[in-house]
């Protein structure tokens, strides 16, 4: 006979908000954004065809067949921990989360933030890999790839949650020994270039209504990384995507000599597959991105 069985990270979301009579208390305990065990609650109640909770402003509140539900299923997940623990299992087994972005984006912004979200979830590994590869384009699968933006791909989920322009910045070395005090000065100095960026330089010139202008050198690179590590050691000036180049003008590594003008960029945005986008660990660091991206 075939078992019936709901969405199992969905019951075990509704089996920790209803025991604890809160989502947010639920959510501290298995390690998800509030949003999460939302999210698995409704999907629940749209598996089962009924209301799991009535919903009192901030407060929510078992019905009373869930509350039914709830006594019948809870002591069963107090059975399948006994047993799991009487083979020696971690009671908190690790989770495994799949990342692909750019190598710029993944060097500059994602690693130095990593150790933060490592020592917030102890038992998540995240695993990143760095292609510049178009989503749509990628042979394997992943949990979340992380792009320009917006987009949208057949199949994936879009949420942005980075944006940023690009300006002007050079090494503080480099104005020391050839001031910039207007962008005219920047006929003295060797402009870096990427080669697949090539419009930047000529269309920040066209904003600072200085079109014509002749640099004193020109320097091309591949990658863009490259492109800004070159500007840190002085060689040149680069056109700095402000997120990616934050942190090197706190640490003073950078700076920006012109207050404008700044040219607008595209969005880093996460595309999730559509089987993913509910699962609860990929929510967890979506909403993660999104936190440390407001905070640029």
């Amino acid at each position: 006979m075939k078992r019936i069985l709901p969405p199992l990270n969905a019951l075990r979301a509704f089996e920790a908000a209803g025991r604890l009579g809160s989502f947010k208390e639920a959510a501290t305990e298995l390690h998800v954004t509030q949003g999460a065990i939302s999210q698995h609650v409704r999907l629940l109640e749209e598996w089962l065809s009924a209301p799991l909770f009535e919903r009192h402003n901030r407060r929510v509140v078992l019905t009373p067949a869930a509350k039914t539900y709830l006594a019948e299923i809870g002591p069963l997940f107090e059975q399948l921990s006994r047993s799991t623990a009487q083979y020696g299992f971690p009671t908190t087994a690790s989770r495994t989360l799949s990342v692909n972005a750019s190598a710029t984006f993944t060097l500059r912004w994602l690693v130095p933030r990593l150790a933060k979200f490592g020592a917030e979830h102890v038992d998540v590994d995240v695993r990143v890999e760095t292609s510049n590869e178009s989503v749509e384009s990628l042979k394997d699968i992943y949990d979340i790839i992380i792009r320009g933006g917006p987009d949208t791909f057949y199949g994936y989920a879009m949420r942005p949650f980075l944006s940023e322009e690009r300006m002007p910045v050079c090494s503080p070395a480099l104005l020391q020994r050839l001031p910039l005090c207007m962008p005219e000065d920047l006929r003295q100095h060797t402009l870096l270039h990427t080669s697949s960026l090539p419009r930047l330089w000529p269309d920040w010139l066209v904003s600072a209504q200085i079109p014509a202008l002749k640099p004193a050198a020109t320097l091309t690179f591949d990658h863009f990384y490259l492109t800004l590590q070159a500007a840190i050691d002085g060689i040149g000036i680069a056109m700095g995507p402000t997120a990616l180049v934050s942190g090197d003008l706190a640490a003073g590594r950078l700076v920006a000599p012109f207050t404008g003008p700044r040219l607008p960029s595209r969005s880093y945005c996460t595309y999730v597959p559509d089987g993913k986008s509910a699962d609860d660990l990929v929510m967890l660091f979506r909403s993660w991105l999104e936190s440390e991206g407001a905070a640029v």
